[in-house]
């Protein structure tokens, strides 16, 4: 009689290098936090569906409490270790420890420990701590390890949602417009553009969407006056930490201030929460 063969879960990416990363990450994490750990998840592009070879590694770590400072040093260890490795991809994970508590319910704002994008160092931030991560992580998140993540993370308000989204783009909005010097080079240009392109999207829909969604909506629904600017807004993705140091096209940084101010208007406009 044939034997049933165990199910192997697929890989979380479909990048081989990029999983090893993960796996070493996820191993560390749980030898240093033991009974402290309880789940490790990617969210961002990844579990929303539209990474490539540049995207970001946004990863969320669900703990019981803490950490303790003494694996707070460890974790360190950990990150630090990891960005030396001889891979691309180590040098791109993003993210944040959550605990249960925390992730559980809205206590947005509450700074955590977290890991930059380009960082081998945690600091303390709210980065993640939003309801679009909380959304993201309980209807698209991507198990490394642990239960599901639903059993982690209750329900979004869509109406808190909406409200988090557009609190977020006028706030964001008014330091673009009163310190535009700060975001004049060639990466934040092409960043604003897709990423206010994919806020309106989100608000509009009442969830958040992937920035290539955001984008195709967009070029779509504020018409074609501002297709081309939003296509070349990809091309400053790749080498991030080389595009920052370059300035931005004047007339192009021009052009991203008109198109914030008509997504600003229209934000503020949409009726709802």
């Amino acid at each position: 009689m044939a034997r049933n063969k165990s199910k192997q879960a697929a890989p979380p990416t479909p990048y081989a290098d990029l999983n090893s990363v993960l796996n070493e990450l996820v191993a560390g994490v749980k030898r240093t936090l033991g009974a402290n750990f309880i789940g490790a998840y990617l969210q961002g592009s990844f579990a929303v569906g539209d990474f490539d070879e540049h995207s970001d590694v946004d990863f969320v770590v669900v703990i019981d409490e803490g950490p303790s400072p003494t694996q707070v040093d460890q974790l360190q260890a950990i990150h630090k270790r990891i960005y030396a490795l001889d891979c691309e991809w180590a040098k791109h994970l993003e993210g944040s420890y959550f605990p249960a508590s925390v992730i559980r319910s809205d206590r947005s704002g509450e700074a955590l420990w977290y890991l930059d994008h380009g960082s081998n160092t945690l600091i303390r931030s709210d980065h993640c701590n939003t309801l679009v991560v909380r959304s993201i992580i309980r209807e698209h998140g991507i198990k490394l390890d642990g239960p599901d993540p639903k059993a982690l993370v209750d329900p979004v308000d869509r109406g808190e949602l909406a409200r988090e989204i557009r609190r977020t783009m006028l706030t964001w909005g008014q330091e673009i417009r009163t310190q535009p010097e700060r975001y004049m080079n060639r990466f934040y240009q092409g960043y604003i553009v897709i990423n206010y392109c994919r806020m309106l999207h989100d608000l509009v829909r009442g969830r958040p969407g992937s920035k290539q969604e955001g984008a195709s909506w967009a070029k779509s629904t504020l018409g074609p006056t501002w297709s081309e600017l939003i296509d070349r807004a990809w091309e400053a993705r790749p080498n991030p930490a080389v595009r920052v140091k370059e300035p931005a096209n004047p007339a192009e940084f021009e052009a991203t201030m008109q198109l914030l101010k008509v997504i600003l208007l229209r934000a503020g406009a949409i009726q709802g929460p």
